[in-house]
């Protein structure tokens, strides 16, 4: 079998495993987040942090709640590390420098997991398990429940009670965050993982807490390596799109991800809750196909970006690269170029981060697609509920530019999008490149960051561009050759993560609550379809046209540049 047709027949496996899940995974989750019944477990969760789960929010206590909680984590998460050298279970390990316990607590409370450090070397098992692996739960949870919010933003009318006690809900109210956390957590992620984690340690990925072992090499000396509660981190770091590693070479490690099941598993892992969060959207706005039409979106630009990232790396230029079937450089071969080809888009175009392969040493071509594959916004599909809520608000774009082409009032699921709500989704759409695109500038104009680029030329700007799209969309992978672990692009990397997850955030929760305030209007002949194929065209060319464009000058000198040189 060829490397080609193996990659094709890996596709149409995932393809059909993720089909096979979509329905009762989507539909189970709608289930979740529209219960009245509160689990004993949540009870004893609400109680313990003194919150009444009954009680309905307006978007700005829902993210006054959001901020209060994601504050807590990144404070106990930055304690847990400058303490971790008085922590049992430390491995040795001292504790985590200021400027990358800063860095690290922000990301992975912002579901970014970047790392400028080796998991291996510098992490211990208490700070692996009770920090990290926690908030790879939490901050998950967080991105679904603003998701959740936006959807009762569409679909509630101020007319309708909604408490369980019967009582009207306010005008703007989109429900509870703490109950949208707790379940997300207790009775999708949870559950989920524990599953996935079994199926890994079944597979051969390693579950313990053992110390560093000096193990031999095969062509002489000896390695230092450490055990790890790893299939439980895996499985989290996959299923909540976080992406961060407990060892430094991520899933292309062997204790990770070891065999080219567990790398089909692991990206099954990554696609499945956002894309089966379109059903959930669906059932919520009591429209199954306009869930359909988000997910064709998706399904079409994902299946676009791994066609196209297979043809870069399956390309031969040169007797090599057609001596090996491809570009073999920086891949497992374990897994062949189809398989990190799925994988690498896979968790760009999701928040995840995680790889199998490293980006900076594919084709000019390819690793300029791992960019474009976040600069797009990472909604296709996304992250765990950053994705979903990042779609519908370039489809609401969608239908307002559509508005202005027929001359009508733009209208979306029954809701009017006026300049308030187009004043929202353009806040949405720009923070994020002007944190990508300032930030990179700032640093090739200093001269130590730019110190820190091992390569010259396009390849460097790429370093660069890549450190900050991917910390700004919160994806958190890299090219390899910039030296990260330094005090500049520890502070701007962590701001970077911080308020591109927040100021996104309350731009979305504005959104639900000016939306959740509206009266339904009602369908008329002139009302455009929103569930048709004809939307789901228009949406795909906003989503390139709009969000790829912005970056389009900064990709023309990185890697454009170095492909057309290639």
């Amino acid at each position: 079998m060829g490397p080609v047709l193996a990659g094709v027949l890996q596709l149409l496996a995932l393809v059909a495993a993720l089909a096979l899940a979509y329905v009762p995974a989507g539909s189970y989750m709608a289930r979740v987040y529209t219960s009245k019944r509160h689990l004993r477990v949540e009870k004893w969760i609400y109680r313990g942090i003194g919150a009444d789960p009954d009680a309905e929010m307006t978007w700005t206590a829902y993210l006054r709640g959001l901020l209060a909680f994601s504050v807590a984590g990144v404070l106990f998460l930055y304690l847990l590390m400058r303490l971790q050298g008085v922590l049992p279970g430390s491995l040795g390990f001292a504790s985590v420098d200021p400027a990358q316990a800063f860095n690290t607590a922000v990301s992975f409370v912002t579901n970014t997991d970047w790392q400028s450090y080796y998991g291996e070397q510098t992490m211990g098992h208490v700070v692996q398990t009770a920090g990290l692996a926690v908030q790879n739960f939490l901050s998950a949870a967080v991105g679904m429940a603003v998701a959740v919010a936006l959807m009762r933003g569409f679909a509630l009318s101020h007319s309708r009670p909604r408490s369980s006690g019967g009582t009207p809900m306010r005008t703007g109210d989109l429900g509870n965050f703490w109950t949208d956390l707790v379940r997300g957590t207790v009775r999708i992620l949870v559950p989920a993982a524990a599953v996935a984690a079994v199926v890994l340690v079944a597979c051969g990925v390693i579950q313990n807490f053992s110390g560093i072992h000096e193990v031999g090499q095969f062509m002489g000396g000896s390695q230092q390596w450490n055990g790890g509660a790893v299939a439980s981190q895996e499985a989290i770091k996959e299923l909540g799109t976080n992406g961060g590693g407990y060892f430094n070479a991520n899933s292309a490690h062997p204790f990770e991800n070891p065999t080219p099941f567990t790398n089909l598993f692991e990206i099954f892992l990554i696609l499945i809750v956002p894309f089966a969060l379109t059903r959930t959207f669906g059932l919520m706005v009591g429209s199954v196909r306009q869930g359909y039409a988000i997910l064709a979106t998706m399904v079409t630009i994902w299946l676009g970006f791994v066609a196209l990232m297979m043809w870069t790396e399956f390309a031969h230029h040169g007797p090599a690269l057609h001596a090996a079937g491809g570009a073999m450089e920086g891949k497992e071969v374990r897994f062949g170029i189809g398989s990190s080809s799925i994988f690498a888009v896979s968790t760009t175009l999701t928040s995840t981060g995680a790889v199998d392969s490293f980006h900076s040493s594919f084709t000019g071509l390819g690793g300029g697609l791992t960019m474009l594959a976040m600069m797009l916004g990472e909604i296709a599909p996304g992250g765990t509920g950053s994705g979903l809520y990042g779609m519908l608000i370039l489809a609401v774009i969608a239908v307002f530019v559509s508005g202005l082409m027929v001359g009508r009032t733009p209208e979306y699921l029954g809701k009017k999008i006026g300049a308030r709500e187009m004043k929202l989704a353009a806040c949405y759409i720009l923070i994020t490149p002007a944190l990508v695109l300032v930030l990179t500038a700032v640093s090739l104009a200093l001269p130590t960051p730019a110190h820190s680029m091992l390569n010259p030329g396009a390849h460097g700007f790429s370093e660069i561009l890549y450190a900050f799209t991917s910390a700004a969309n919160n994806n958190g992978s890299a090219f390899a050759g910039l030296n990260a672990n330094t005090d500049w692009f520890n502070t701007m990397t962590g701001l970077a993560m911080l308020l591109g997850r927040f100021l996104p955030m309350i731009f979305v929760l504005a959104l639900a609550g000016s939306l959740a305030g509206q009266r339904p209007v009602p369908v008329t002949a002139g009302t455009l379809r929103t569930d048709k194929p004809l939307f789901t065209g228009l949406l795909v060319g906003a989503v390139l046209i709009i969000t790829g464009l912005t970056y389009f000058p900064a990709l023309a000198l990185g890697p454009l540049a170095e492909g057309l040189a290639s």
